[in-house]
């Protein structure tokens, strides 16, 4: 049985009705239930719409998380060489892909230096080619005996040295050809940008901030929770849930982490929660609430949250009983928004009646007279 489903629909639409009380009934309670004279006061008049049966649930032990759903993968994408912004190609709002080029940074020298290296590997590469001619061709004369020794090792020498050159022309052309893909602004993953911070045109340096690219189809909760809290809460444990933009609809998720400490200011622990978002229908940003489910149902007693009464100190109810009220002290537990609910740990049991009505307080021991409803 849900919290939704503890009480009748009757129930619930009395607890929200106002209390038509006698306002002279009202004032001789607040007086302790006795008239100017000294008799006796008549009964307080309590309708149907003013007492709320206590009922019984099937509920989970759950923790409460809250703030902001973020996209769970988030990169600022920066300029990694200084330049001019140039071929602008997405904006805010635009969609991206992989590897997907959005912006190029005009780096003087860079590109210019990049096709100077590709031109000494060639020539390296020609050279390389005429010194292995020359070799062979003084290995052919060394052995018809028309060249000495000597001169066959300096055409080897001449061979391995156009070998390391061309070695050294591929290396800083590798350089180049690197330096020169640092102008290029790529996507990280596939995702939307949510931030352009410059313009075509515009100047940056190495590290300055130009593009924002998120994945909002995973969102990301972080909250924080007390220590005894965060001693039930483990990865992977269900998490349902409510956003403000989506009255009445339950989301699930899960618990992706729980960080190892507390913070050192708070004493509170990090738990992070994620929730699917595949089809886009949360906006990132928005603020939710969600309970992490610690543990299997157990039946627990359940009443309207306006049944909830505190002086400050401690919740307590009214009870109704033998036609008096009664003023009991209560251990309150999770609150069910949607149904109007708050589980009662401890202080009621099931198939008692308690005063829901706003507003009205009764001293302890006021007499009452229950009315029936036409």
């Amino acid at each position: 049985m849900t919290l939704s489903n503890a009480f009748s629909r009757r129930g619930i639409v009395a607890a929200r009705r106002p209390a038509l009380f006698a306002s002279a009934a009202l004032l001789l309670a607040a007086c302790g239930g006795k008239s100017d004279t000294g008799a006796a006061a008549p009964p307080v008049a309590l309708g149907p719409a003013d007492v709320a049966m206590v009922a019984t649930a099937e509920l989970a032990p759950t923790v409460l998380v809250s703030g902001a759903l973020d996209p769970a993968d988030v990169v600022r994408v920066r300029a990694q060489v200084g330049g001019t912004v140039r071929d602008v190609s997405v904006d805010r709002g635009s969609r991206v892909s992989r590897g997907q080029v959005m912006a190029r940074v005009e780096a003087q020298g860079v590109t210019s230096g990049a096709e100077s290296a590709k031109a000494n590997v060639a020539s390296a590469d020609a050279a390389l080619a005429v010194a292995l001619q020359r070799l062979e061709g003084a290995r052919k004369l060394f052995a018809a005996g028309a060249m000495s020794a000597v001169d066959l090792k300096t055409a080897q020498a001449g061979y391995d040295a156009a070998v390391a050159q061309l070695a050294a022309a591929r290396s800083a052309a590798a350089g180049a050809t690197e330096a020169a893909g640092r102008t290029l602004l790529r996507a990280p993953f596939d995702g939307w940008v949510s931030e352009r911070l410059v313009e075509a045109g515009e100047s940056v340096k190495g590290e300055d901030p130009v593009f924002t690219v998120v994945d909002p189809r995973t969102l990301e909760l972080k909250g924080q929770v007390g220590a005894l809290d965060a001693a039930r809460v483990r990865t992977g444990q269900m998490v349902t849930f409510r956003v403000d933009a989506l009255p009445g609809q339950e989301l699930h998720g899960s618990v992706a982490r729980v960080d190892p400490v507390a913070d050192a200011a708070t004493r509170q622990v990090g738990v992070y929660v994620r929730l699917p978002n595949g089809n886009g229908k949360i906006v990132a940003g928005q603020f939710a609430n969600g309970h992490i489910r610690t543990g299997a149902a157990v039946k627990t007693v359940v009443v309207p949250a306006n049944a909830l009464r505190t002086d400050g100190k401690a919740p307590y109810v009214l009870v109704v009983e033998g036609g008096v009220v009664h003023r009991r002290p209560v251990e309150a537990g999770a609150r069910d928004e949607d149904a109007g609910t708050v589980a009662i740990r401890s202080g009621l049991k099931g198939g008692e009646r308690v005063v829901v009505t706003l507003g009205v307080e009764m001293a302890d021991g006021t007499k009452v007279s229950l009315g029936q409803e036409k």
